[in-house]
């Protein structure tokens, strides 16, 4: 996405998972349950920061390298994270961090890092776009390591023959040919062909409409490129096209997500091949943008669903994926009842989620299960979450002045879209759910596990605490 000044899209999602993005304890084993636009944590309990990023796997073991806004949302440095199982991400390095003059100062802009291994080189080649804070450089950066998570040594930038580069993307094909995918704003998206040692630009490819944020899979003996339209931070209807050959003629774009859930709100970044014993998954990946907060920005993986030269993809709050067998499912374990009102009960007290009265801001309550119309909650559909309304009030359960504090109140507020209003129920496995907020990643929480009716009820750091357990 061309990140300039002019566009900002205020747009935080999604949930902190228990203990970081995890596997469910319902998946068979050899699983992974994934939870798009969730606020993913790596393994040591902070957030995961690799946006606009790509996927290299060497041996069994994958590698997420993508940009670090962890302190501001200008030039942070680029981490690498790795994982065997696509779920659970260990910090590894910033690899690439900012530097006292040059391109790759605190003030720059370096963003959508790839990285592909040459194998006659012997060296893990990142490719990125390199930019000033006005965005008036439209450069392409090279770096090289001898280790994919080591750290990187800056090779410089350049307007790739000759011409401006914003977002950009790399693509390496089986006959170990690879290519810069590169957006020319307004003008064309190009497909380049690089150098045998990866480090520059050979010759222009081909030239597809003007279009950014490009990635690119090949699937048998056909190609495929996703790129989004030039709104700025705003989302929108990404697109693919398809070719027999990358210097051949390309397809008409076309959408591949529902038309107008705007891609569920995200931009592409990279397209993960995984390939097991049954088939081969192909993973669509995007980042959900905050502009006004990059460190806020999250996560959308998505299957996608492709069948000769048409592609599909669907919402998932959860989907499971087999790595060895390379298949994938969607996931019904995290889904609680909809459609009727029931009681929420709590484990550590076996009182019942409440509303107190009908007046607005009301902080919500713990109290004796008695079968009144206050305890009873109608679980629907929102966003990327569910909507907890109560059936007397006729109000939903509301992470209150949209705090991202544990502790922070819980209350009974009139619907209005928010993120903040929106929950995740994800079934621990035992027959209770935590019930996680959108837009907080806290969980629903009985104030200091208390089991006293009339207790309050806050969003606290979900701790596995069996005051933070729900009985549907």
């Amino acid at each position: 996405m061309h990140r300039h000044p002019a566009f900002r899209l205020g747009m935080r999602i999604l949930l902190s998972a228990v203990f970081g993005f995890t596997f469910s304890p319902l998946a068979a084993v050899g699983q992974s349950i994934i939870y798009p636009g969730t606020t993913w944590k790596s393994t040591n309990g902070n957030v995961l920061e690799a946006h606009g990023a790509g996927v290299i796997k060497v041996g069994s073991t994958y590698y997420l390298i993508g940009e670090d806004h962890s302190t501001s949302n200008s030039f942070s440095g680029i981490n690498c994270y790795s994982s065997t199982d696509l779920v659970n991400w260990t910090f590894i390095a910033d690899i690439l961090p900012p530097q006292s003059s040059g391109d790759l100062v605190s003030t720059a802009v370096i963003q959508r890092p790839k990285v592909i291994y040459n194998s006659s080189t012997g060296t893990y080649v990142m490719w990125m776009h390199v930019d000033n804070s006005g965005y008036s450089l439209n450069h392409t950066g090279v770096a090289t390591s001898s280790s994919v998570c080591g750290t990187y040594s800056y090779q410089g930038s350049f307007e790739p023959l000759g011409y401006p580069s914003f977002d950009m993307g790399l693509f390496q094909d089986s006959n170990g040919s690879a290519y810069l995918l590169t957006t020319d704003n307004n003008v064309a998206l190009r497909i380049e062909l690089l150098s045998s040692d990866y480090l520059s630009v050979s010759s222009l490819s081909a030239t597809l409409p003007s279009m950014e944020g490009p990635s690119m899979v090949k699937v048998g003996s056909t190609y495929y490129i996703f790129c989004s339209h030039l709104t700025g931070w705003s989302p929108n209807d990404n697109e693919y096209a398809t070719a027999s050959a990358v210097n051949g003629t390309w397809s008409s774009m076309q959408d591949f997500a529902p038309s107008g859930t705007n891609t569920f709100s995200s931009q592409d970044t990279w397209i993960l091949p995984i390939s097991g014993s049954s088939g081969t998954t192909y993973m669509y990946m995007g980042d959900r943008w905050d502009s006004s907060d990059l460190a806020d920005s999250t996560y959308i993986w998505l299957p996608l669903t492709i069948s000769g030269t048409s592609v599909s993809m669907a919402w998932y709050n959860g989907w499971s994926l087999n790595l060895s067998a390379g298949t994938w499912a969607a996931y019904n374990g995290t889904a609680p009842a909809t459609g009727s009102n029931k009681p929420l009960v709590s484990q550590n007290s076996g009182l019942c989620l409440s509303a107190v009265n009908s007046t607005e801001g009301t902080q919500l309550e713990q109290v004796t299960c008695n079968g009144s119309t206050l305890q009873q909650w109608d679980v629907t559909t929102e966003g990327s979450g569910y909507y907890v309304t109560n059936e007397d009030t006729g109000m939903v359960a509301d992470d209150s002045g949209n705090s991202k504090s544990a502790g922070g109140k819980v209350i009974d507020w009139d619907k209005n879209g928010g993120a903040n209003q929106q929950w995740i129920f994800r079934n621990n496995g035992q027959g209770y759910f935590n019930i996680i907020n959108v837009y907080s990643g806290l969980c629903l929480d009985v104030l200091s596990a208390s089991q006293s009716s009339g207790a309050l009820i806050d969003q606290y750091t979900c701790n596995g605490g069996a005051n933070q357990n729900w009985e549907q």
